[in-house]
Order: structure tokens, then sequence, then C-alpha cells
């Protein structure tokens, strides 16, 4: 474990968002307080990325170095390691049952049985180009006594446990390490990024009560079911805000810069809101005429886009079998989340309660007014895990020492053009021998003169 430090002791650590829209990079540590500190932010657009899964290694890299150039000139540290989400259409979740049987009833379970428990099921045959991403214990049996939550400390001689385990393809998780990689940096983590996502923005009542979060990406929409504390399911939709924007560009036959501004400026989830039908008018291409767009045929396009994702999101709660068991409803995040009236549509739509997660529970006073959106819920989630991690000893403390980006200041003269050297020197110069004017004629006596 890591010893307590000082706030200026603590390690600073990256978490690294590789998004469909955006690549975002964030610099934090643990204050004295237990809150978090975000030193700070590099955020750029994302064209190498596919509903969550790299597709064009060269425009990946090129935002990921320029977000950590960002986050470098800011801190003025040199970043070396990353925590990194993952997700995509590729992710998968399974349910598992391990068994251990223990030597003697005589002494007690300890965390090494947990952990045998837990390699054991990173031995499971998978479809070919799948790996394991996560193995989340759910509850464990000991000697037939179930519903356990934590065992360490029992007796018992056969214990068994459920895992919700998370895979994914190798492929996916290669090329974000060839990315990194490529930038210069070390992977440290990688997570799943609804995962991430949940220590960002559900509180632990929520966790214990049920909840469904919803993060609703620009290319995905990911979503973990949590019932009494656990990660209980986890699925990736292939369906974020492009597709709405895409319909957008279709329906009203603009151009893709035209369809995402008409969204962010002017649309709104539920059609019924839109009271006083607004006409937006549309530059047209190059001499043509303007375009003119009624604000409530704009709703109509994006509801019937979010009412299918919707149905999606309903159909995986379903198929977790804790549709009944979620008291604290829905969380929306993401950039998704900040669609007009999306969490009213959601409430209709699913009969569930619902809230928009903004990811600042966990943050010390002082963060800049604009991470105070769901945007960076991803990013800040994958900080706070990689900050849990080193503070556990799961990462090792020293990678997290960084040396100044600049060890010595630049001598100003060897730096400036060659006229301006001369003129230096020139002016030098002539300012020596006035000064030497100056002291001898005031040290010379009248005898002096004379002589």
């Amino acid at each position: 474990m890591m010893e307590n430090k000082n706030l200026h002791d603590a390690p600073v650590v990256v978490a690294l968002d590789i998004g469909t829209t955006k690549v975002c990079a964030i610099a934090g540590r643990r204050d004295s307080n237990g809150k978090v500190e975000i030193l700070a932010i590099g955020k750029v657009e994302s064209e190498g990325v596919s509903r969550g899964v790299v597709s064009n290694i060269e425009k990946t890299v090129k935002a990921i170095k320029q977000a950590i150039a960002i986050v470098e000139r800011q801190t003025g540290k040199e970043v070396k390691v990353v925590h990194v989400g993952i997700a995509g259409q590729h992710i998968k979740s399974v349910q598992h049952r391990g068994i251990l049987t223990r030597e003697s009833d005589l002494t007690e379970i300890d965390a090494a049985d947990i952990q045998k428990l837990i390699t054991d099921m990173y031995k499971l045959v998978l479809p070919p180009g799948d790996k394991i991403l996560h193995v989340i214990p759910q509850e464990y049996t000991v000697d037939g006594e179930q519903g356990i939550t934590d065992p360490i400390g029992m007796s018992g001689v056969r214990l068994e446990a459920n895992f919700h385990i998370i895979t994914g393809q190798i492929t996916a998780s290669n090329n974000i390490h060839r990315c990194v990689e490529r930038v210069g940096l070390k992977v440290a983590d990688m997570t799943l990024e609804p995962i991430a996502s949940s220590e960002a923005i559900l509180s632990n009542e929520e966790k214990e009560a049920g909840v469904a979060l919803v993060d609703i990406g620009g290319g995905t929409t990911d979503i973990t079911i949590f019932h009494e504390g656990i990660v209980r399911h986890t699925a990736v939709i292939p369906f974020g805000g492009n597709v709405v924007t895409r319909d957008i560009k279709e329906g009203c036959m603009v151009l893709q810069d035209q369809a995402e501004k008409l969204k962010r400026n002017f649309g709104s989830a539920m059609a019924e809101e839109v009271y006083d039908n607004r006409i937006i008018t549309i530059p047209g291409l190059k001499g043509r005429e303007p375009k003119e767009i009624s604000e409530k045929n704009l709703a109509l396009i994006i509801q019937a886009r979010v009412e299918e994702i919707l149905d999606y999101v309903i159909w995986e709660i379903r198929k977790s079998g804790f549709e009944r068991n979620l008291i604290g409803g829905i969380v929306l995040t993401g950039g998704g989340a900040l669609l007009n009236h999306l969490d009213k549509l959601t409430e209709f739509h699913t009969g569930m309660s619902c809230r928009i997660g903004i990811p600042v529970e966990h943050l010390a006073h002082g963060y800049k007014q604009e991470i105070c959106s769901p945007i960076f819920a991803t990013g800040l989630g994958l900080l706070f895990r990689g900050i849990s991690d080193v503070e556990r000893g799961i990462i090792d403390y020293t990678d997290y020492i960084e040396a100044p980006k600049v060890e010595e200041a630049p001598v100003i003269e060897a730096e400036a053009p060659k006229e301006e050297k001369e003129l230096v020197t020139e002016t030098s110069k002539t300012w020596y021998d006035k000064l030497f004017r100056k002291t001898k004629e005031f040290f010379e006596t009248e005898e002096d003169k004379e002589f």
C-alpha cells in the first residue's frame, strides 16, 4: 500500500479517453481532503475512431499527441503513463461460476483464495479473437451458504462464486495499445468505459439501490447496471449521437457540420416540448437560396432516433433480469445527455425515473466550469480509477514520478538571430566604454589633469 503523502508528493495520474468524437486527456491527483484536484485538460477532435473502435491509426495517434501536448504544457511535466478506456460493439459479457475446494476448514478464507478463483476465470475458453477484460465477482457461496458478499475470514472447504466476465476483441485492444505506444507512452491499465463512467457519476446509494447508467457518446451508447453495489450487467449499443446527426443531415438535406449545429443549438428530444415552432434558416450552398427548417420537424427527426436507442436500452435492462430492481432508475451521461428534454423522454418512454449525471461529486473545489459536463464522465472516471489503483499499490508509484518538461532554461543569446547577437555585442561594448570614461573622469584629480 502507498503511504500517505502530502499534496505535492501525490502522483499525477493521467487518463486518456479515446472517443468517437473527441480524444480527451485529463491529469489530476488526490488532495489532502480526499478529493481529486484537476491539473490539466487536453481535448481535441477525433477523426480516427468509429463507433468506439480505432479505425485509423495515424489520425488517432495525431489526436492523442495533441491532447497529451496540452496536458504537458499546462502541468509543466512529461507524461509517461496513461490509463485508457475501451468500448465498441465488440464488447460482450457472460456469467460464469467458479469453484475452489480448500484443503481444510480449520483455516480462514483469505484474499489468496479469492484471487485463485479470479485467476481461474481467465482460463476460460473464448471464441477466437476475444480476450477477457474484467472479471467482476458477484456473490459467494461457502459450504452451501449462499448470498455472501465478502467471505474473507470465514471457514469452509468448498468456496463458490458467480462472476460477471467482460470480453472484447484482441485486435481492438491491441490497436489502442499501438496508438498509445507510438506516442511514446505506456498503458498502465485498460478499463471498460461504462465501468469508468460509473466511477464518476453514480453514488454508493444508487449502486446499492439499483441503477442503470446510460452513457450516450458520439458513436456508442454504453450501459452499466448496478444492484446491491455490484456490477450486474454491461453492454455497448453501436448507436450514439452521430446517428442522430446523420438523420438530421439526411432528413433536412444539410451539411454534416450544419446538422451538428442544428442538433446542439435547436434540437429537442421531445417534439411536444416545442411550442413556438420557430423557423431556422440555414445558408445555402454557393449560388443557392437559404434553406428553412421547422424547429418542430427537427425535433420529430431527433425523437424518432432517440426512441430507437432507448428501445435498445430497455431490451438490455430486461436481458439483465434486474428490470424490477432498479430503484434508482436511469442515469444519463455522455455528450448525448446534453440534448434538450432527453430526461423527460426517457422517463416517458421507459417508465423509470431519470436524471442527468454530472461528474463533479468527487472533485476538489476550484475546478473549471468546462469540466462540469457529462462529456467528461468517462475521462474523469478513468482518472478516479487510476488514482485508486496507484493508492492500492496495483500500479507502481515510481512510474508517475515525472521530470520537468524543460530541464534547463534556454540561453537567450544562443537562440537569438545572428543580427541580434551582433547588436547585443556592440551595445554592450559601447556601454562599457562610456562607463570606463565616466569612471576615469570621476577619479581624476585636478593635478592629474594638469599633468
